[in-house]
């Protein structure tokens, strides 16, 4: 599933070889958002991997970022006890044209339908709907 985030860039860390085979580059964003009248803010550390780790060069704390990413896990067990990690892969980073007020989280569609998505909300061509089917559905 991937999904697109816009923050303020608050730190980006150097590139991390872990492996001859794998590197990762950190950075964390600040997203702020307006709920019941208060503003909350949270701190989101996303990572970039192997190709993707040079994308974060052209930027400088404090702009603000549209990041797309996605949510990658994995569980391993240790003494008998089951670990999960959770990870947020950047794929894409651009500036965001318009400093937002506040943060925005929009997920995107994703390649594979949840189950929420599995259905199909459009009418279907040509349906309109009059006072005897108004609360039909059009199927």
């Amino acid at each position: 599933m991937n999904f697109e985030i816009s923050g303020r860039l608050v730190e980006k860390y150097d590139t991390q070889v872990i492996s001859d085979k794998f590197k990762k580059r950190e950075f964390v964003i600040e997203i702020s958002e307006q709920v019941n009248g208060s503003t909350y803010t949270n701190f989101a550390k996303i990572q970039l991997v192997q190709n993707k780790c040079d994308l974060l060069d052209r930027f400088n704390q404090g702009d603000v970022i549209k990041v797309n990413f996605s949510i990658r896990g994995n569980v391993w067990e240790k003494d008998g006890k089951k670990n999960y990690i959770t990870n947020l892969d950047a794929w894409r980073i651009e500036s965001a044209t318009e400093a937002p007020e506040t943060a925005t989280y929009q997920p995107q569609a994703a390649a594979a339908p949840s189950a929420a998505g599995m259905m199909n909300t459009a009418a279907p061509a040509g349906f309109m709907p009059t006072s005897g089917n108004a609360d039909d559905l059009p199927f």
